[in-house]
């Protein structure tokens, strides 16, 4: 049995929405950081900390995208794998059912991959 896509499009739909709130956060950092009445030396080492560190929220937030844009792709390849293998076992069983010769065809388990790698005359 294969995983269940929907589940997993949730999970690639979380990781754009923690995407999301990881820029809002770089964002909100650096702006109450640049509100505050602090002047000198120190004040701007931590406001370049701060933007530092906000560049790395970014960069983390883009890594999430790019997760999640990976894993819409890997979930939209399985899905048409899953029907490519739904529309093999359907011919693959009506072959059978006309064609006494094809008897002897033991097929794989319902679902399963090697459905794409059967060899049968008509397919």
């Amino acid at each position: 049995m294969y995983g269940d896509t929907l589940v997993m499009r949730k999970r690639a739909v979380q990781l754009r929405e923690q995407g999301d709130d990881l820029r809002a956060m770089a964002e909100q950092l650096v702006a109450r950081s640049d509100e505050i009445a602090w002047t000198g030396r120190a004040a701007d080492a931590m406001r370049n900390r701060v933007r530092d560190r906000a560049t790395h929220l970014r960069e983390t937030a883009r890594a999430h995208d790019t997760a999640a844009d990976s894993l819409t792709r890997h979930l939209t390849e399985c899905d048409r794998l899953v029907e490519a293998i739904a529309g093999i076992e359907r011919r693959a069983s009506s072959l059978v059912a006309e064609d006494r010769a094809l008897a002897a065809f033991v097929p794989p388990p319902p679902g399963h991959r090697d459905w794409l790698d059967i060899d049968l005359p008509g397919l």
